[in-house]
């Protein structure tokens, strides 16, 4: 058979498998490359917020069937907490958390650091996994163009400090206080007793060392991972101001994804929740905050809860009540 016919038949051929398939070539297969998402925060693991955040990233990745990549970036993607949620807001970033600048960036948010406000751990996630939680989520698609993918804390805060133990508000008097940059701090700080100093956090171990401050106030957690214990000789467990905050996604992301993939996020991001919580919970007590923190040279102590938190709904209450009525009802209503 010549070149020609022998052509001429493979042509052929080719036509009929094509009419047997139903009349149309065989679809070329292609590869989709998995759609990558950031994730950014300013701390990097085993700082108990990032490992969560690594947690979601990765567990979203490998259940997506290769749709999604999730890249946490912990410290290594933007400095700041404010200039993350600026990156979120306008999309140059998908996910981040303001941590502890929530009530900054999302005002809505400061009521919940009133001291004593929230009672403890299962009414803070009563509220913000039920419809406080909806209702704030709800606030924040239509104002700021984010969704909250959940709501987590660092705990509630205690006092540390050089000079002395801290079991009742006279304790406070005449010791210079660090606060966070944040009314409410100050507010809560000095209607307990001590004098507010507010600064930001990268100035607070040289202050303390300096005696430019005496002390300051963190939860367990922080105290220890950020070693507190190098510039600080006491804790005293006063649970006086409760540190939520939250994870969001940049709205127009969100919207892009599948239904499948929406709830895929929803999932996972409940059960970083989880483990953050688990993290935290687990050391804000007296005997834990004592294993950890005496063993590494400070000294824990207990402090009488009913004293101080009778002096802030008496002097620092009102006000607050009066600027956040209806949702300062609603949070004080939950169980």
């Amino acid at each position: 058979m010549s070149r020609f016919k022998r052509s001429v038949a493979s042509v052929a051929v080719a036509v009929v498998l094509v009419l047997l398939a139903g009349g149309q070539p065989a679809p070329v297969q292609s590869q989709t490359a998995p759609r990558k998402l950031d994730l950014a925060h300013i701390i990097s693991p085993p700082e108990s917020g990032a490992i969560g955040f690594k947690y979601l990233a990765e567990e979203v990745t490998k259940r997506s069937n290769g749709q999604l990549n999730v890249v946490f970036h912990g410290g290594t993607l933007l400095g700041k907490e404010l200039e993350i949620m600026d990156a979120v807001k306008s999309g140059n970033i998908a996910i981040g958390t303001p941590v502890g600048a929530a009530c900054t960036v999302f005002p809505e948010m400061c009521v919940f650091l009133t001291p004593y406000l929230v009672r403890d751990y299962n009414h803070a996630y009563s509220m913000f996994n039920g419809e406080i939680g909806k209702t704030l989520d709800e606030t924040f698609q239509k104002k700021y163009k984010v969704k909250i993918l959940f709501f987590y804390d660092y705990g509630f805060r205690h006092f540390w400090n050089n000079r002395k133990p801290i079991n009742s508000p006279a304790d406070l008097k005449g010791l210079k206080m660090r606060v966070q940059q944040g009314r409410v701090f100050a507010d809560t700080v000095n209607g307990l007793g001590a004098s507010a100093v507010p600064m930001p956090w990268g100035e607070v171990v040289p202050a303390a060392q300096q005696g430019v401050i005496d002390g300051a106030d963190l939860p367990i957690y922080n105290i220890n991972a950020l070693k507190v214990y190098e510039v600080s000789k006491y804790v005293s467990m006063t649970f006086h101001n409760y540190g939520p905050t939250l994870l969001v996604m940049n709205l127009d992301v969100w919207k892009s994804l599948t239904p499948e993939q929406q709830k895929l996020f929803l999932e996972v991001s409940r059960e970083a929740q989880k483990k953050i919580r688990e993290m935290t919970e687990s050391v804000d007590n007296l005997a834990k905050a004592k294993e950890i923190l005496e063993a590494r040279g400070m000294k824990v102590n207990g402090a009488d809860v009913a004293s101080f938190r009778k002096i802030a709904e008496e002097k620092i209450w009102p006000q607050y009540k009066q600027q956040y009525g209806e949702l300062w009802d609603r949070v004080v209503a939950t169980k």
